[in-house]
């Protein structure tokens, strides 16, 4: 049975190292991997409503990947059976002017979990050490400022009961290229497509380095970083619904004491 720990970002981590190719949690075909999804979305679901029962604490999914690496895919398939009412998505995109006037970690704060709640962020907070850095908006010296200023609100969530799970969906080139020309061929996929993700896909190595620098600096006991390989989406759902199954079932959640004031009640 493959590991988790071996895709889990530490002090020495290289992005190269990881292949995204990779299907190490698959034990069949496709559709082996979705018999498996579903019983694990199943499972979630349980698990989602413990989190909801116990009352105490959270989950926060952050996703961060390049175009076409299957984040909005992942939160189709992974959370498939779990109730809408215990799982909420954020999606961040480009600041607005109202963001932009305030410190970059605002608008991530304003969406935080609540108790009992499973929140996803469809892109994060990472955003603004990324983008600017390859951008050349922010400097060294600003980049490490934002490093630890992530690592103390990260650590203020962690503080307050919010667990958090940060998964990088890790795309080949050469899989990017064959999803993005798959949107550029279907008319009804020109809604996805923008010529913007040519621009930044010249910009490739610029931003795997990027990515490298933010993982290994922000990857931390209470908030780590996986890397996922992202080439096989059916794989990469798989892994990451096995790694919340896994993140809840550590959490040791229970359902309160039972009320006794209801015991013997019969219902008329």
């Amino acid at each position: 049975m493959a590991s988790f720990k071996k895709f889990r970002v530490g002090p020495k981590f290289k992005l190269s190292g990881v292949d995204p190719a990779a299907t190490p949690f698959s034990s069949g075909g496709d559709d082996a991997q979705r018999e498996q999804l579903d019983a694990l979305a199943i499972e979630l679901d349980r698990l989602q409503n413990l989190l909801h029962a116990e009352g105490r604490r959270k989950l926060l999914l952050v996703l961060q990947g390049l175009d076409t690496s299957g984040k909005d895919g992942t939160i189709r398939w992974v959370f498939s059976r779990t109730s809408p009412l215990g799982v909420k998505v954020a999606a961040f995109k480009a600041p607005t002017e109202e963001e932009r006037s305030r410190d970059f970690l605002w608008r991530c704060h304003a969406a935080v979990p609540r108790t009992g709640e499973i929140t996803v962020w469809n892109r994060s907070h990472y955003e603004d050490v990324l983008v600017p850095v390859v951008e050349g908006w922010i400097d060294k010296g600003q980049t490490r400022q934002r490093y630890a200023q992530i690592n103390d609100f990260e650590r203020l969530l962690t503080q307050t009961g919010t667990v958090i799970v940060k998964c990088m969906l890790h795309i080949s080139k050469q899989e990017q290229r064959v999803r993005l020309q798959a949107r550029v061929d279907d008319p009804d996929k020109h809604w996805k497509f923008s010529l913007d993700d040519l621009a930044v896909r010249k910009k490739w190595e610029a931003y795997q380095a990027a990515y490298e620098k933010a993982l290994t600096a922000t990857s931390t006991d209470d908030a780590p970083w996986h890397v996922i390989p992202a080439d096989s989406k059916h794989h990469r759902n798989l892994m990451i619904a096995g790694l919340l199954v896994k993140t809840l079932k550590d959490m040791k959640l229970r359902v309160p004491d039972a009320d006794p004031a209801l015991k013997g009640l019969i219902v008329e």
